[in-house]
């Protein structure tokens, strides 16, 4: 079993419209709701590649249980998440037909409770007994403490399992330190965690700084990663248009199934770009075109790199 933490869910809204026009009112087209937040879309996207998934983190108010009706009707995902006094956020995403752009809107999350955390931690260590492998993802909701993704790390480490992190800011710095398996930033987020904008000089830094491997997202042009087995930069085989939400998430569970797996890491790598890219083309997050992936796999470029020049 692979274990997903959300600790900021949400009820993820598509609408689409012709043509988004500010200080203009518009007829929504098309209206997708799907469970949400970085680590549910990660557990929808495993599920649909076959492995069994358990989903936790925090739901609460009527939202979270409109959220939780959507998750517990996804075949092969279990609930696992800790209801709360407080209601789960909605991120609302606006496609524009005509340019093929998406904007999004976020809500706050919740604030979260000294008990209600303490809850979460009792069952986070239940749930990491039976799991082979854990994805932490995604922001930190009011009343959790910053450190609390090196917490949970440090925990998965005493139990075994191994762990990927994909978060930003003061969350990332501080759970990079505690030694986390994979850590999978964007360009943006990496160098804000290491002060350096050139990708690769910027992934070994990270290692240094405690991830045993680090795999950078660079937007169309791929994912940067830098292992003990090696470096390696995985392209897409053509630019990709589409909605992006939930690309990142998709490559978070190619590469989590492939630890799993035990792939080597170009296989690992090109799955996950292949994911990435048949989310763009997926009409809403947590999602993937199966065609797109199928066709897109097996033409993913995955180069060695020597050194950070």
């Amino acid at each position: 079993m692979i274990l997903t933490v959300t600790l900021n869910t949400a009820l993820d809204i598509t609408y689409r419209v012709r043509s988004l026009r500010p200080h203009a009112s518009h007829r929504v087209s098309d209206v997708i709701e799907r469970p949400g937040g970085k680590g549910v879309n990660v557990a929808r996207v495993l599920a649909a590649l076959g492995h069994e998934v358990t989903a936790t983190g925090f739901a609460g108010g009527a939202t979270g249980q409109v959220l939780r009706g959507h998750l517990s009707a996804t075949p092969g995902v279990t609930d696992a998440l800790v209801p709360i006094a407080g209601a789960t956020r909605r991120t609302i995403a606006v496609v524009d037909d005509l340019s093929g752009d998406t904007t999004q809107l976020n809500e706050p999350g919740p604030q979260i409770s000294p008990t209600e955390w303490g809850l979460f931690l009792d069952r986070y260590e239940e749930l990491l007994a039976p799991a082979s492998a854990v994805a932490l993802s995604g922001s930190l909701p009011p009343g959790v403490p910053v450190g609390a993704y090196a917490g949970l790390i440090r925990t998965a480490r005493a139990f075994g399992v191994p762990v990927l992190l994909d978060t930003s800011g003061e969350p990332l710095r501080r759970g990079v330190a505690a030694r986390p398996d994979i850590i999978k930033p964007n360009s943006d987020e990496l160098a804000e965690l290491t002060g350096s904008h050139e990708p690769l000089r910027a992934t070994q830094d990270a290692r240094r700084r405690g991830a045993h491997a680090v795999v950078a997202s660079l937007g169309p042009e791929g994912l940067l990663a830098a292992t003990p087995e090696g470096r390696w930069h995985a392209t897409p085989p053509a630019r990709i248009h589409g909605n992006p939400t939930g690309a990142g998430d998709s490559a978070v569970a190619g590469l989590l199934s492939g630890l799993v797996e035990r792939l080597p890491w170009p296989d690992r790598l090109a799955r996950a770009v292949a994911l990435s890219a048949a989310t763009v083309r997926a009409p809403a997050a947590g999602e993937f075109d199966v065609a797109a992936y199928e066709e897109l796999v097996g033409r993913v470029a995955v180069n060695g790199v020597v050194s950070a020049a």
